[in-house]
């Protein structure tokens, strides 16, 4: 099944967004390659903000390489999905995504709802920059709910 937005989800689907501790997200590099990497990530409003925070990374900041390519081509997609080895819970989420990139400032909201999921977060915020992630196209299916799609 599909929507467009994230209050279109089913319960299940909404549940299985808040629950998750981390999702993926996919974009594209400089070469149209596609890359994926683990996120984390919060709901804020009508979209999900990730945030590059201060783990060790190769670059930091704008020059960090999702920022980069985000800004170049600002199309993504962010997968949340539970694998069982009981298959019938198998289940996920995609979520096609305008993408964004915003500096920390003004965003307190953000970086409170941040915090709220993440307690690394709490003694250590995220330096930035921020990425929004605005829903445009919703999937979702559920081994358990045959009518998912």
């Amino acid at each position: 099944m599909a929507v467009g937005t994230l209050k279109e989800l089913p319960p299940w689907a909404s549940e299985l967004v808040e629950a998750a501790r981390v999702a993926h997200l996919g974009l594209l590099d400089p070469d149209g390659r596609p890359r994926v990497m683990p996120v984390t990530f919060a709901r804020v409003g009508a979209s999900l903000w990730s945030a590059i925070d201060s783990k060790p990374k190769r670059a930091h900041g704008e020059d960090v390489a999702r920022v980069r390519w985000l800004r170049a081509s600002p199309h993504a997609a962010l997968t949340i999905d539970r694998y069982d080895d009981d298959w019938s819970r198998l289940a996920w989420v995609q979520i096609a995504c305008a993408a964004a990139v915003a500096p920390v400032e003004g965003h307190g909201e953000v970086l409170d709802a941040l915090a709220a999921r993440y307690a690394a977060y709490r003694s250590e915020p995220p330096p930035g920059p921020l990425i929004e992630l605005r829903p445009r196209r919703i999937l979702f299916w559920s081994a358990s709910i045959s009518s998912s799609g």
